[in-house]
């Protein structure tokens, strides 16, 4: 999966470079999407351990928690990189892989809606937009700002660039202000 798209893999290329026969193949799995089931379960498992472990209070310091968290869902899926490109593509055909990757988008909307309301309350985050809504925008921007490195889609962002880009954004649309390396 890193040297071709998945699309392209046969069942055969993933049985051989697993050291399998197709025959043994097919005892583990119905269909070549099983594979990618499987390493998508993984790869979104370590996400949500992330997510679990990531502060729900943000004093003292929010700008540094909210890079936190943009670094994490980064590179969550930067080292799970062919497994992220590859459900771009199947989730548009493999209901079941469109339906674990939306529990696990619900997952960071859950949390960021979360952080926002607390922010809030706090006082210190703008009052505006309903906070689930805005964490939805946020974590769809992410998702898409992030394929389109991945896949080397142009226009793109630099890889080095995209958490510090993201994360000014969302202290932008949370906090009504840029960060404070960034003003002018």
């Amino acid at each position: 999966m890193q040297e071709r798209p998945f699309a392209l893999l046969s069942v055969e290329d993933l049985a051989s470079s697993a050291g399998l026969s197709r025959s043994a193949f097919y005892f583990y799995f119905s269909l070549k999407d099983d594979v990618l089931l499987a390493l998508l379960h993984r790869v979104l498992n370590e996400a949500e351990e992330r997510v679990a472990m990531l502060p729900r209070a943000f004093e003292p310091d929010p700008e540094a928690a909210w890079r936190r968290v943009i670094d994490a869902y980064v590179e969550v899926f930067a080292s799970h990189r062919a497994v992220a490109v590859a459900t771009l593509t199947a989730r548009l055909h493999n209901a079941q892989i469109d339906e674990l990757w939306s529990s696990s988008m619900t997952a960071w909307v859950r949390y960021t809606t979360e952080a926002i309301a607390c922010e809030r309350l706090r006082g210190v985050a703008a009052p505006g937009l309903d906070a689930r809504n805005l964490a939805i925008a946020l974590n769809l921007m992410n998702e898409r700002v992030i394929s389109s490195v991945f896949v080397g889609e142009d226009p793109f962002i630099p890889e080095s660039d995209v958490a510090g880009v993201l994360t000014s954004l969302w202290l932008q649309t949370i906090y009504g202000r840029m960060p404070l390396d960034l003003k002018p």
